[in-house]
C-alpha cells in the first residue's frame, strides 16, 4: 500500500454477539422455519474465514449479499427466527439456497460485496439507484495546444481531470467562465488541424486561436498553466499576477490589453462568486448527510474542491424502512466509491461501521491518505450540518411531491377506467418532417414522477411506410416495444418499478387509437389499458378529446387537475420526441459525403479536406488531383473519384 493509509480494521459490523450453537433449531413450522433449516444445512459446510455470502430465493433470484469476517459465524445468526428482525425474517423465509466466496482480506470482502450488489441488485440490500457518472473538466495533455472541455465516463484520455461537478449545468457554466478567463480552445483536434482563419470564439474573446497562430504556442502554454493553477486552488496568485500585468499595461498606455486582462479577472471572480458555502479551511472534501422520514431515506452529497463548492446532488437509495440511517449510509458509500475517485477527506453525518475499512481501501487506490469520518466541531461540522439540513428539506419536498403524484395517478386511473392507481404510465409520440428523420418516443411516469432512465426512442425503419404515415409509425413503435416485452416478460423484482405499463397514452386522435388497439390485439397484450389524446379545435389546450377502450369519447373540465396532469404527460412526450428528432436532424445536417465512402477513415478524410478545403471541392476534383493528395494512394484516389462519378 502506498502513502500513510491506516491499517484495515476488522468488519465488526458483520459480527454478532448472539450466543448460538449448531444445535439451536427453529421452534415453529412454516416458511420461516423452513428457511432457517435451509440456512443451517448450508452453515454446516460454510467457510470459517472472511468472505461474501449470497442468499438465493426461488428461480435463483439473489435476495441478499452480505460480507463477514467469519462467514460461518455470521450466517448462524439467521438460524434462530425468534431472534431476528421482521425484515431479516422475511428474507430468511424466502431463502432456498446460499453461495459463499472467500477472500483474503476485509477490504476485498467490502469491494466484492459492493460489486455484487451493483450487478445483482438484491431485493434486501441497500441499493444506489442513481449511479450515473459525474462530469469533470478535462485539460488534455497530449496536444501542442491543450484543449479544455467537459468529460464524462472512463478517464482514459491523457490530461488533468478536475471535479467532480454535481451536474452538467455546473460544468457548462464553469467552462464558459474559464473560456473568458483563460481563452483556452474547446474545439476537437480535427477542427483545430483544419482551420485557416480564427473561428467565432476568437472574435468574441473566448479563445486565443492557437490554431492559426494568433497566439504563439509558448504564450498559449502560459494560459494553460494559469488555468491549471486556478483549477487546483491557486486562484489568488493567478489573479494577483494578472492584476499586476493589468496595472503595467495601463501605465504603458496599452489600454486594450489592460481591458482584456480586466475581463479575464472579472471572469475568474464570476466563477468563485457563483459558488455558495465556500469553505475557508477545507481544500477538498466530499460531504454526505442522510435524512430519514416515513420510511424513506435521502442522502445529500456536496463536493468541495479547491476551497470551492462544486455542487450537490440528492440520492434516494432503495432500502428497507427498518434499517438505521447509519446502516443505509454505510452501504451507500461502498457502492458510491466503487468506480469513483475520492478526495482527501470524506465527511459524514453519522458514524458508520465500515469507515476505517473504506478509508483504507480508498487510500490504497489513490496512493495517499484519505480520511473518512464524522466531524464533531469547527468548519467541517458546519459543512456536514448544512448537508444534513439540505437532506431533510429535499426529502420533505420529495415526500410531498410523491403524495401529490400518487393522488394524480389515482385520479388518472379512475378517469380511464382502471380499478387501481397505475404504477407505470407510458406515453407515446412521433416526430418527423415530411417523413424524414422519423422517430418514435416513449416517456414513463410513476409514483415518483417522470422516470427518465426508462425513456426510449425508436428509429422508424419500416421500408414500406409512406413518408408521414403517423399511423404506420405508431404501429411500428408499439409492435417493437410490446413484442420485446412479451418475449422477455417482467424482469423487475417484486416491489420494484414494473416493466409492464398499466396505462398507455397515445398522442393522437381516433386513428392513432385504433392503430394502437390493433397492434395490441395482434401481439396478444393483456391487462394494459390504452387511451389516446386528440388535440382540441385550433389545438386549444383544455379542449382535448379522450378515446379509451370500453367507453365513448369524452372531454374533461377545463380546470380539472387530471386534465392538467395528462397535458403535462403529453407535453413531456412531445418535448422528448422533438428534442430527439432535432438532434438526429442536426446530425444529418453536418454529415459529410466523405463519411459515406467505404474505406475512407478519419485520417484520409482529414487529408482530403486539408488539401481541397471542402467536400464539394473533393467531389469536383479530377483523378490526377486526388492521386496527389497526401495520404492517398492510387487505389484510394480511384475509390473517391468513382464514388462521386458513377460512370468513372
Amino acid at each position: 500500500m502506498q502513502g500513510d493509509a491506516p491499517e484495515i480494521p476488522e468488519l465488526d459490523d458483520e459480527e454478532t454477539d448472539l450466543d448460538l450453537t449448531a444445535d439451536d433449531a427453529p421452534a415453529a413450522e412454516g416458511p420461516l422455519a423452513r428457511g432457517a433449516s435451509v440456512i443451517k444445512a448450508f452453515w454446516r459446510h460454510a467457510p470459517q474465514g472472511t468472505g461474501v455470502y449470497r442468499m438465493l430465493g426461488e428461480n435463483g433470484e439473489v435476495l441478499y449479499v452480505g460480507k463477514a469476517r467469519s462467514i460461518k459465524k455470521r450466517i448462524l445468526s439467521y438460524t434462530t427466527p425468534e431472534r431476528v428482525s421482521h425484515r431479516i425474517a422475511r428474507m430468511v423465509s424466502e431463502t432456498v439456497s446460499m453461495v459463499f466466496v472467500t477472500v483474503e482480506s476485509e477490504a476485498e470482502a467490502l469491494l466484492l460485496e459492493a460489486n455484487l450488489i451493483k450487478q445483482l441488485k438484491p431485493r434486501y440490500n441497500v441499493l444506489l439507484r442513481d449511479d450515473k457518472s459525474f462530469p469533470y473538466i478535462l485539460v488534455t495533455g497530449d496536444h501542442e495546444a491543450p484543449r479544455i472541455f467537459k468529460h464524462r465516463g472512463a478517464r482514459d484520455a491523457k490530461g488533468d481531470y478536475y471535479g467532480p461537478f454535481a451536474s452538467a449545468g455546473a460544468v457548462t457554466r464553469t467552462l464558459s467562465a474559464l473560456q473568458r478567463a483563460f481563452l483556452l480552445r474547446t474545439c476537437a483536434d480535427s477542427y483545430y488541424a483544419n482551420r485557416t482563419r480564427p473561428c467565432l470564439l476568437h472574435q468574441i474573446k473566448r479563445c486565443a486561436a492557437p490554431c492559426t497562430g494568433e497566439i504563439s504556442l509558448p504564450d498559449y502554454a502560459e494560459l494553460v498553466g494559469e488555468a491549471r493553477d486556478f483549477l487546483t486552488g491557486r486562484s489568488r496568485s493567478v489573479r494577483q499576477r494578472l492584476a499586476r500585468e493589468m496595472a503595467q499595461a495601463s501605465e504603458a498606455l496599452e489600454f486594450e490589453r489592460a481591458a482584456r486582462l480586466r475581463d479575464r479577472i472579472q471572469a475568474m471572480s464570476a466563477i468563485q462568486g457563483e459558488q455558495s458555502v465556500n469553505p475557508r479551511s477545507v481544500a477538498e472534501a466530499d460531504v454526505f448527510a442522510i435524512a430519514e422520514e416515513a420510511g424513506q431515506f435521502c442522502i445529500e452529497a456536496f463536493f468541495f474542491r479547491t476551497y470551492q463548492n462544486w455542487g450537490n446532488r440528492a440520492y434516494f437509495p432503495r432500502a428497507d424502512k427498518m434499517l438505521e440511517p447509519a446502516e443505509v449510509l454505510d452501504a451507500f458509500l461502498a457502492q458510491f466509491y466503487l468506480e469513483r475517485p475520492a478526495p482527501r477527506l470524506v465527511l459524514l453525518s453519522h458514524e458508520v461501521p465500515s469507515a476505517a475499512t473504506l478509508g483504507a481501501i480508498l487510500s490504497e487506490r489513490a496512493g495517499r491518505r484519505i480520511a473518512v469520518g464524522t466531524p464533531k466541531r469547527g468548519e467541517k461540522k458546519e459543512l456536514v450540518d448544512n448537508a444534513a439540513r439540505n437532506a431533510r428539506e429535499t426529502l420533505s419536498r420529495k415526500l410531498s411531491e410523491t403524495a401529490t403524484q400518487q393522488k394524480l395517478l389515482a385520479a388518472l386511473g379512475q378517469t380511464f377506467g382502471l380499478d387501481h392507481a397505475p404504477r407505470r404510465v407510458e406515453v407515446y409520440d412521433n416526430s418527423h418532417i415530411m417523413g424524414t428523420n422519423a422517430i418514435g418516443a416513449m416517456i414513463v411516469a410513476g409514483p415518483e414522477g417522470f422516470v427518465k432512465n426508462q425513456y426510449r426512442t425508436f428509429n422508424i425503419r419500416s421500408e414500406g411506410l409512406t413518408p408521414g404515415d403517423d399511423y404506420g409509425m405508431m404501429r411500428e413503435v408499439l409492435a417493437r416495444r410490446f413484442s420485446k416485452l412479451k418475449r422477455e416478460g417482467e424482469t423487475a423484482d417484486a416491489g420494484a418499478f414494473p416493466d409492464t405499463p398499466d396505462l398507455v397514452l397515445i398522442d393522437g386522435g381516433r386513428g392513432q387509437f385504433e392503430a394502437a388497439r390493433a397492434v395490441m390485439r395482434e401481439i396478444g397484450v393483456e391487462g394494459v389499458k390504452i387511451a389516446s389524446i386528440a388535440k382540441g379545435p385550433d389545438r386549444d389546450a383544455g379542449r382535448e378529446t379522450f378515446f379509451v377502450e370500453g367507453g365513448e369519447p369524452f372531454k374533461l373540465p377545463q380546470r380539472d387537475a387530471t386534465l392538467f396532469f395528462v397535458q403535462r404527460l403529453r407535453d413531456e412526450a412531445h418535448r422528448f420526441a422533438i428534442g430527439t428528432h432535432r438532434a438526429r436532424r442536426k446530425k444529418d445536417f453536418v454529415k459529410s459525403p466523405l463519411d459515406e465512402i467505404p474505406g475512407i477513415g478519419p485520417a484520409r478524410k482529414r487529408a482530403l479536406l486539408h488539401t481541397f478545403g471542402t467536400a464539394k471541392a473533393v467531389a469536383n476534383a479530377g483523378l490526377a488531383d486526388l492521386e496527389k493528395a497526401p495520404g492517398l494512394n492510387a487505389a484510394t484516389a480511384r475509390l473517391v473519384y468513382n464514388f462521386f462519378h458513377e460512370n468513372g
